[in-house]
């Protein structure tokens, strides 16, 4: 069992970007001395509902910060990014924290990221593939070439070779079964969001297994976290407070062509996450974490616990989560 936590550097409403960057570090560190396991960072651009443009850059920094704690992106969007790049930055962090840098990498979305960093469409529609292959063989091989629709160049070293072998962790953001599937097919485990509820990650978690042929994986399930003295108190003020978050965060998606996107609905959204996540008491919030994993298999759970809008709460979540949460979920499905 893995348990770590998940900061988007969520911007509420009158924060300052260096209040929201600080909070965010700080609560990677809080993260490290109370016990978990990992922390993941979320990469957005240009909107309020996150405002880390680099993932890597931020995990870099923390890695600094601490001794322990495995960190990464979750997840650097490769449709915006250069494949062998991102393979040069992996190994680099790879060899400095000593084998403790984790790399998540996702599709994205049809976002007007794509023009403005002049990846275009295609990448994010046809190129995921392509760029993820040439990811893994960036951190695989000592030499890399590529002569794909969209990469062409010839051979090069790979320079520094990674300190973990064959290859840094690598785990890919799914929410389609066809991504699910092509992750499967390179035998990397699964990255799940908030969004989805058990029966739906279960869906996935089947997916996966019907192309890779087991049911093995080291897949990884995002979810929202915060305990409090009793359930009520712990859902009215997510359901008051996640919204001056949501609302203007989400309407930050601004697609790249003329399709409709329609943002979810604030209210409705965070209700959706204070019912199906671990939201209540130190007692709810295990229920809810263990019947995650008895119903998907899921042994690794990266929790999100910014929802308060504050960093004081955030931080006194994470102290909650370690002391009264993780000893007992570990102790009913044994450590990692």
């Amino acid at each position: 069992m893995r348990v770590g936590v998940f900061l988007l550097a969520a911007r509420f409403p009158g924060q300052g970007d260096g209040e929201v960057l600080s909070a965010t570090v700080e609560a990677a560190v809080a993260a490290e001395q109370a016990g978990f396991d990992d922390v993941w960072f979320a990469e957005h651009h240009f909107m309020s509902y996150g405002i880390c443009p680099s993932a890597v850059t931020l995990a870099s920094f923390v890695l600094g910060r601490t001794r322990r704690i495995a960190v990464g992106p979750a997840v650097s969007v490769l449709s915006t990014a250069h494949p062998v790049a991102l393979a040069e930055q992996t190994a680099l962090l790879d060899q400095v924290s000593g084998g403790r840098f984790r790399l998540g990498v996702g599709r994205g979305g049809p976002w007007i990221d794509l023009e403005v960093f002049g990846t275009g469409l295609a990448r994010y529609e046809t190129g995921f593939a392509e760029s993820l292959d040439l990811l893994l063989a960036g951190l695989g091989r000592p030499r890399v070439s590529a002569s794909g629709p969209t990469f062409t160049f010839r051979e090069v070293p790979m320079v520094p070779r990674p300190h973990t072998r064959p290859r840094p962790p690598v785990v890919v953001a799914c929410t389609s079964t066809g991504t699910a599937a092509l992750a499967a097919e390179r035998g990397l485990p699964m990255l799940l969001g908030l969004h989805i509820d058990d029966e739906g990650r279960r869906r996935m978690v089947d997916a996966y297994t019907a192309t890779a042929g087991h049911a093995r994986g080291n897949h990884v399930a995002a979810a929202l976290a915060y305990v409090a003295d009793t359930r009520a108190e712990a859902r009215r003020l997510l359901r008051a407070e996640l919204p001056r978050w949501l609302r203007p965060g989400l309407t930050g998606y601004t697609p790249v062509d003329g399709r409709t996107h329609t943002p979810r609905d604030p209210d409705a959204y965070a209700e959706l996450l204070c019912r199906i996540h671990p939201v209540g008491t130190a007692g709810d919030c295990l229920d809810t974490m263990t019947a995650t994993v008895e119903r998907t298999g899921i042994r690794h759970l990266i929790l999100m616990v910014e929802g308060t809008g504050s960093s004081r709460r955030t931080r006194e979540n994470i102290a909650r989560l370690g002391a009264e949460v993780l000893p007992h979920l570990r102790a009913r499905f044994g450590d990692h």
